[in-house]
């Protein structure tokens, strides 16, 4: 479709071609990472059994993905499904204003990774480009440490997918079609991760 053509679409058939972009583009992503989905979302569940932490990054818009993904996890909307402790690293306002400012903006997710994480702990990313700096030092101080790697990303998936167990990239140059994948990505992985833990699965 070119620039006149869209420039003639009512906003009825916006709205359907939009959306039908974006469940096209769900469909593409999940037939490909199905497997690998399960594998991670099994191994988080484990970890998390054994006491481990899950933190969580992201910039933006990826910024409300990871907050996304907390508060499924440490406030479970499912009755009866129990909580797990998910630490967002983006909400500490003084903390990561004063690294920004006193050393520099790249640093400050992986200063506070330092001081809070351990080897049995988890980290996810979320990004539409896996090419953020302060993303990136966190991730592999993370691998340093022996933790669980997760990313979700975008485009190419940048520098995400060699310094991550496991990288999940949404096949688009669309910042909107790749945050609509991960927006729902973040309820297929709570939801597995407790299936996995001998939840009843839920629609």
């Amino acid at each position: 479709m070119n620039a006149i053509d869209k420039a003639t679409e009512s906003f009825r058939d916006k709205i359907i071609r939009k959306s039908g972009e974006s469940v096209e583009m769900k469909e593409k992503f999940f037939l490909k990472y199905a497997e690998p989905l399960e594998t991670m979302s099994r191994t988080m569940a484990e970890r998390f059994q054994q006491g481990g932490r899950l933190f969580v990054m992201g910039n933006g818009g990826s910024l409300c993905d990871a907050l996304h993904i907390c508060v499924e996890f440490n406030h479970p909307i499912i009755e009866k499904r129990p909580a797990f402790p998910v630490i967002p690293l983006m909400t500490d306002i003084a903390t990561m204003t004063a690294i920004g400012n006193d050393l520099d903006f790249t640093r400050v997710f992986v200063n506070q990774l330092r001081l809070l994480s351990a080897s049995g702990d988890m980290a996810m990313v979320f990004s539409t480009s896996g090419k953020s700096p302060n993303l990136i030092y966190a991730l592999q101080a993370a691998r340093e440490r022996k933790m669980l790697t997760v990313a979700f990303a975008g485009k190419d998936g940048g520098r995400f997918p060699d310094i991550v167990d496991y990288c999940f990239i949404v096949p688009s140059y669309s910042i909107h079609r790749i945050q609509e994948v991960h927006a729902t990505a973040v309820h297929v992985v709570w939801d597995l991760v407790h299936i996995a833990l001998g939840a009843e699965d839920v629609t």
